[in-house]
C-alpha cells in the first residue's frame, strides 16, 4: 500500500511565497543610484501585509469549517434511536398507523387517500377540517387487513366540490442512521426501506420511542 501523498499547498500560499521571492529579488537588484522610492516601497509593504492577512483568514476559515462539520455530526448522532415525524410512507404490519394530516385553511372539505407501494389507491376516507391525528387501522370495508407493506397517506383539499390541492401527511419513523454530505441528512428505517430527509427540512417533530 503506497503512502498517502501530502496535500498540495493552497494557491494563495503559493502566491504568497512567490510575492516574497519577487520582493527580495527586487531589493537585491535595485539600482544603487536610483533606489526604489519610499512611496513605492510602502505600497509593496502594504500589499505584503494584505496577502499575509488573506493567508491567515483562509487558514482560519478552513479550521472553522472543519469544526462546524464535526459539531453537525455530533448533533446528528443524538438523533439516532429517536423517531422523526415527516411526510413519508409508513410500514403497515397489522398494527394501526398514526397519521398527522394538514388540511388547507381554505378547504371546506378534505379526504385522506391511502396508497400502497405500487401507488394504487386502496382506501379514501373523509377527514374533518380540524383533525390533527388520524389512526389508520389497515382494514378494508369488510374488516379484512390489507397486506403488510408500505403505504402512503395523502390529504386531498376541496373547495366547493373542486380539488384544490394535495399534500402528503406526516408519520413517525425511527432514525437508524445519521450522515453528513453536502448538508446533514438523516435516514429512517421504514421496515423495508430507508427514507432520507434533510435535517431540519420536512421534519415536524422528534420524539423518543
Amino acid at each position: 500500500m503506497q503512502a498517502a501523498q501530502s496535500a498540495p499547498a493552497p494557491v494563495i500560499n503559493s502566491d504568497f511565497e512567490t510575492f516574497l521571492k519577487m520582493l527580495t529579488t527586487q531589493l537585491k537588484n535595485q539600482d544603487p543610484l536610483n533606489p526604489i522610492e519610499s512611496s513605492d516601497f510602502a505600497v509593496q509593504l502594504a500589499t505584503f501585509s494584505s496577502v499575509e492577512q488573506q493567508v491567515m483568514t483562509n487558514d482560519l476559515l478552513t479550521g472553522l469549517s472543519g469544526q462546524m462539520g464535526q459539531m453537525g455530526m455530533a448533533q446528528l448522532a443524538t438523533w439516532v434511536g429517536m423517531e422523526a415525524r415527516a411526510p413519508m410512507p409508513a410500514p403497515f404490519d397489522g398494527f394501526p398507523v398514526s397519521v398527522y394530516p394538514t388540511v388547507s385553511p381554505t378547504a371546506d372539505a378534505a379526504r385522506i387517500v391511502i396508497r400502497n407501494a405500487q401507488g394504487s389507491v386502496v382506501e379514501s376516507l373523509p377527514l374533518s377540517l380540524d383533525q390533527q391525528m388520524f389512526e389508520w387501522t389497515g382494514r378494508d370495508a369488510a374488516g379484512q387487513f390489507f397486506p403488510s407493506g408500505l403505504y402512503g397517506f395523502e390529504v386531498e383539499n376541496y373547495n366547493n366540490g373542486d380539488l384544490t390541492g394535495t399534500t402528503t401527511a406526516e408519520v413517525y419513523h425511527r432514525i437508524e442512521e445519521a450522515r453528513t454530505r453536502c448538508r446533514p441528512h438523516h435516514s429512517c428505517d421504514g421496515g423495508g426501506g430507508q427514507y432520507r430527509c434533510r435535517a431540519g427540512q420536512g421534519i415536524a417533530q422528534l420524539r423518543l420511542p
